[in-house]
């Protein structure tokens, strides 16, 4: 996929690009190019199909055209593995209270890198830093159940008010396939 942001791969590892701007100089540059052709879509911000998708942050992943979503269509809310964190709670609990949406979505997706680490990664920071992360890595070695440990945060949250409609999935890297995940029995 490329973007009018995007450059293309080369032997530079740096944040900055061969003329010598930064990333995000070439981000804001892109910006000004899609503000100076932006037309307001006239909506507000309560999603259209009513629901929330929290998903990984992986770049891999491209959820509109993935799930065949348009501008307002849902909220997203992602960060690293997908999981149902406290901060999870509070986007959804306002998705929902504030904002009118009903269903909610689980995306983790194959070849993770919370896979790769381990909670010690908290350790190795406070040992670096000087001090302990206050936030869980929220680590995990099989997707399938992390999905199932995510489906029962929102489906046992007393904050949610719909809790009915909540499934998980496993997006594939390699097909971009979906595959559904039941919850636990």
């Amino acid at each position: 996929m490329s973007t009018s942001a995007h450059s293309p791969a080369g032997p530079s590892t740096t944040d900055r690009t061969p003329t010598g701007n930064t990333v995000t100089d070439r981000l804001v540059e892109a910006n000004v190019r899609y503000a100076a052709e932006f037309e307001d879509p006239g909506m507000d911000a309560k999603p259209v199909l009513r629901v929330a998708v929290v998903a990984c942050m992986d770049a891999r992943l491209d959820l509109h055209d993935a799930l065949g979503l348009a501008l307002g269509d849902c909220h997203t809310i992602r960060n690293a593995g997908g999981v149902v964190t406290d901060d999870v709670i509070r986007s959804l609990t306002i998705s929902q209270r504030a904002l009118g949406t009903r269903s909610v979505i689980l995306i983790h997706h194959t070849n993770c890198g919370l896979e790769s680490i381990t909670e010690e990664f908290r350790q190795e920071l406070e040992a670096e830093v000087g001090q302990r992360p206050v936030w869980a890595v929220e680590a995990y070695k099989d997707a399938d159940q992390d999905v199932r440990q995510s489906m029962q945060r929102v489906r046992t949250s007393p904050f949610l008010l719909h809790t009915d409609d909540v499934r998980g999935f496993v997006f594939d890297v390699t097909t971009g396939l979906l595959r559904e995940i039941l919850p636990a029995s």
